[in-house]
C-alpha cells in the first residue's frame, strides 16, 4: 500500500463560487506512484465543501438557487451575533454539503460518469485563499 499527500490551492470568489476542480485531481493521480486505489479530498477550512455534480450552467445555478432556498443569506443567525462577520450561512451550508470526498480510481483515472465533476464550493461571503489535501491510497 503508498499513500501520498499532496495539496491544490487556490483563489475564491465567494459568494457560492463552484469550481470545478477534476482536471487538477486527475493530474495529481497521474503523477503519483498509485496505480489504482482511491483519492480522498479534504477541505481545510469551515465554510466551503467538496460534492460532485454535472458541471453545466443550468445546474450550477439551480444548485446555487437551492442553497438559497434551503439555508438563506437573510435570516438571523447566532455566529453573525457572536462574531458580526455575516457569514453564518456559509458555515450552515458548508456544514450540510461536506468537507471531504473519496473517490475509487483504477489505472489511474477516476472512476467518474460521462457526466460527473468534481466540485470545490466557497459559500463564504467573501474572496478566499483555499486550500484542500489530497491523500492518494493504493498500489
Amino acid at each position: 500500500m503508498t499513500i501520498e499527500n499532496r495539496e491544490l490551492t487556490f483563489q475564491t470568489k465567494g459568494d457560492c463560487d463552484i469550481i470545478d476542480i477534476t482536471s487538477p485531481v486527475a493530474k495529481n493521480i497521474e503523477a503519483s506512484r498509485v496505480n489504482n486505489g482511491t483519492i480522498t479530498l479534504f477541505v481545510t477550512g469551515s465554510t466551503a465543501g467538496l460534492t460532485t455534480i454535472e458541471y453545466e450552467s443550468g445546474l450550477l445555478g439551480d444548485f446555487r438557487d437551492m442553497w438559497n432556498r434551503v439555508v438563506p443569506q437573510d435570516i438571523p443567525y447566532e455566529h453573525n451575533k457572536a462574531w458580526g462577520d455575516g457569514n453564518g450561512y456559509s458555515h450552515m451550508r458548508a456544514s450540510l454539503l461536506g468537507p471531504s470526498l473519496t473517490i475509487p480510481f483504477t489505472s489511474k483515472r477516476l472512476a467518474l460518469g460521462t457526466w460527473q465533476q468534481i466540485v470545490f464550493v466557497d459559500f463564504d461571503n467573501r474572496p478566499r485563499s483555499r486550500k484542500i489535501i489530497l491523500q492518494i491510497m493504493g498500489e
